[in-house]
């Protein structure tokens, strides 16, 4: 895989998890919920942590264990990379049969109730998926809803 790929990965993630609707009624079906707010947590916490356990070695004078301090810091940056990374092959990976007659089902609904959305996939992704949901979530009332949640 190479660099250029890598990135646009990270740059796939980040708008998959801007898209993925956070609702209460998703958490137990799909994954998405828990890596996102993982992810968020580790973009805002772990860049700290990782500077604080550099500083503190620096602070003790423990130079010796400088290096040990230093692989956890590359650790602590790594791991909100690795849910962004996640997300975005998430985001490209194709629906299984069953997801997809259900986001076709959804897509239907959304365009019958006056819904404007990109046309049906052939093969629907998970970000299709995502945005579909989102736009049920915001257009659709909660009888509506209630067919499939």
């Amino acid at each position: 895989m190479n660099q250029k790929s890598i990135w646009s990965l990270f740059r796939h993630g980040q708008d998959y998890m801007a898209i993925w609707p956070m609702r209460k009624e998703l958490a137990p079906m799909f994954p998405e919920q828990r890596y996102i707010k993982a992810t968020q947590f580790a973009i805002r916490v772990m860049p700290a942590v990782a500077v604080l356990s550099v500083l503190s070695q620096m602070a003790f004078n423990n130079y010796d264990a400088l290096p040990q301090a230093m692989v956890v810091a590359l650790f602590a940056i790594s791991m909100p990379l690795q849910g962004l990374l996640w997300l975005g092959r998430r985001s490209r990976t194709d629906l299984p049969p069953s997801l997809a007659s259900w986001y076709r089902e959804i897509h239907e609904k959304v365009i019958s109730e006056g819904g404007a959305l990109q046309p049906v996939k052939a093969k629907p992704r998970y970000l299709e998926l995502a945005q579909v949901l989102n736009r049920a979530f915001k257009q659709l009332d909660q009888t509506s809803l209630e067919r499939w949640f």
